[in-house]
């Protein structure tokens, strides 16, 4: 009798094994998706922690060879030559605060699009991606008082870090930026 109770009791625990399961699926792969809906690079431009949507970004680049463009911004620092494609290199800082941004080996190039031409951003370094909750951003307290106010409205906490949501989109339509030239 006791062998047909030790059965009869491991069949219910296989019972309940399998209804977590089917529980757990339920809040699998595609829910917990939904919950972290958005995925970003997050970098460092000076003593700016940002975060950039990872669909703003084609490429991470370590800093290459630059040809300087003469009569042009001096942040405007030249062109490229990235796989045979001649790309604008922009010092991101320098563009927004006057102040030139110092190359290291941890500076990086973040290469988007402008209107269908390559522009790369050159920033300080590169900290990884985060996978985020779009419920867990906010509108921007960090930045309102920074150079960054108009390009960064949202921001991202994740543990004791605040990082800025820094709109691309919005930079590339400044008249300034767009144009890049001395006159």
């Amino acid at each position: 009798m006791q062998n047909g109770s030790i059965q009869n009791d491991s069949l219910l625990k296989l019972l309940e094994y399998n209804q977590r399961s089917l529980e757990f699926e339920k809040t699998g792969p595609a829910e917990r998706q939904q919950a972290s809906n958005w995925s970003g690079v997050i970098f460092r431009a000076g003593e700016y922690r940002l975060i950039c949507g990872i669909d703003n970004i084609t490429e991470i680049l370590d800093f290459p060879e630059i040809t300087s463009i003469p009569m042009s911004q001096p942040w405007l620092l030249g062109l490229a030559n990235v796989r045979g494609n001649l790309v604008s290199v922009c010092d991101l800082m320098w563009f927004l605060t006057g102040i030139r941004s110092p190359v290291t080996a941890r500076t990086r190039l973040l290469l988007t699009n402008l209107q269908g031409h390559p522009v790369a951003l050159l920033i300080d370094e590169v900290l990884g991606q985060r996978h985020l909750n779009t419920d867990s951003s906010r509108d921007s307290k960090a930045y309102r008082d920074t150079v960054l106010a108009p390009f960064v409205s949202r921001e991202h906490e994740t543990g004791d870090e605040t990082w800025g949501e820094l709109d691309i989109a919005t930079l590339m339509v400044i008249p300034k930026f767009m144009s890049g030239s001395l006159h």
